[in-house]
């Protein structure tokens, strides 16, 4: 299993102090937290992406390529990308690139967003939210998967011979995530592809997620990808811990009961009943995350969020130096236990990539002298990549798309 920690990238005034973060101190605390993530052992460091305040991450992939320069392995991925109010033409060049500065290490999460002004503002309908997502992932797959794209579609203008670039590093694209937190077609989109399926888990009771993971599941083996077991599955969560869970609970209360999202609402013990949301003891968070798996059963990356609500730096560092050397390395051995052969591991580059070429050399995409002029001229690339069968996309209403990675 990998886990990680992911970000919203709130700018929340500290209830404790009556001090709210400048953007400027805000941006260079996310960077701090990154780099801590890797230091204590940790897998995952995932940035939301939003366009209005309070939150700072506008452009993720720039905040994620610095992280990626200044780290050696930590997986950087997204919570999440808006698939609906992006060109998904900009997603694959953005990605793709960052794909090769960090030399693999990324992943990313689809999501339509939850703020309802930001359709408008790039050009978007709300009302059409769905067939966006549906529509843009499809011609992103294309994007990705073949050298020269013919596109035409409901929301977009049509693409003709168009070559994004650069190509995914070693001819393989980033796993996608589709992540939800109440819309059970995205579940369908994620099993149709035979990719990942992430489930925010912060906000509603387990049976809600439950649901969602289990039509996942299902879905995914309908749609001959594996057992049901063998879907890929993610948790987000929440935590605060101190040695003494008395201490967590008096040091957290005056956050939650500001939060933004969650304050003046439930109380803090009646929110942690009914969400997976611990304050207490290290040992408690690990009681309630080994859990997990009987709720929804082995599943490949759990996040965890922290750095919220007006917490200050040096509390959320304190924090993930908790999760890293207290939580995680005893979950790591709990959530192994029994755990089935058949289940896979949590997807990587290096995995991906083996899995397509095996003991083989991966691709390296040199252009051809065609100069980009698709429409005369046979390929941009010299060589011919490793065809990928293109799923059509007609089943969730968009037109069915052609077989092959290149022309």
């Amino acid at each position: 299993m990998q886990f990680g920690i992911f970000s919203v990238s709130d700018i929340t005034r500290d209830p404790t102090t009556g001090e709210t973060p400048s953007e400027a101190q805000r941006i260079r605390d996310i960077v701090t937290i990154a780099k801590h993530v890797e230091e204590v052992g940790l897998d995952v460091f995932a940035l939301g992406e939003h366009h209005n305040p309070p939150f700072f991450s506008s452009s993720p992939t720039t905040t994620l390529a610095y992280i990626g320069a200044q780290t050696e392995r930590l997986i950087l991925s997204t919570a999440t990308t808006l698939i609906t109010t992006n060109d998904p033409v900009k997603i694959a060049e953005d990605y793709a690139m960052l794909q090769h500065l960090t030399g693999g290490r990324v992943d990313l999460v689809m999501g339509r967003g939850n703020t309802g002004p930001v359709y408008p503002w790039f050009g978007q309908d709300i009302r059409q939210g769905l067939p966006l997502a549906i529509e843009n992932y499809a011609l992103l797959r294309e994007l990705w998967e073949k050298d020269v794209v013919d596109w035409e579609g409901k929301f977009r203008s049509p693409l003709q011979g168009f070559t994004s670039t650069p190509r995914p590093l070693d001819g393989v694209a980033p796993f996608v995530w589709h992540g939800s937190i109440r819309t059970p077609e995205i579940a369908e989109q994620a099993a149709y592809y035979g990719d990942g399926f992430f489930a925010n888990n912060i906000f509603w009771p387990k049976e809600h997620y439950q649901r969602l993971i289990t039509l996942y599941r299902q879905r995914y083996a309908h749609y001959g990808h594996g057992t049901p077991e063998q879907a890929i599955v993610g948790l987000g969560g929440q935590a605060f811990m101190a040695k003494n869970s008395q201490d967590a609970v008096a040091a957290f209360r005056p956050y939650f009961d500001n939060a933004p999202v969650y304050g003046h609402g439930p109380s803090l013990e009646e929110f942690q009943e009914l969400t997976p949301l611990t304050v207490g003891s290290p040992q408690q968070v690990v009681d309630r995350y080994a859990a997990m798996r009987e709720h929804y059963g082995d599943y490949q990356r759990q996040l965890f969020l922290l750095d919220h609500a007006g917490l200050p730096l040096k509390t959320v560092l304190e924090q993930i130096d908790l999760l890293g050397t207290e939580v995680v390395p005893v979950l790591r051995r709990e959530l192994a236990q029994n755990r089935p052969a058949e289940v896979p591991d949590a997807p990587t580059h290096a995995a991906r990539v083996a899995a397509v070429y095996g003991d083989g050399p991966a691709r390296e995409a040199r252009p051809t002298s065609a100069g980009g002029n698709n429409l005369t001229v046979g390929g941009p690339y010299q060589d011919t990549p490793v065809a990928v069968a293109v799923t059509s996309g007609s089943a969730f209403g968009v037109a069915a798309t052609r077989t092959g990675a290149a022309r």
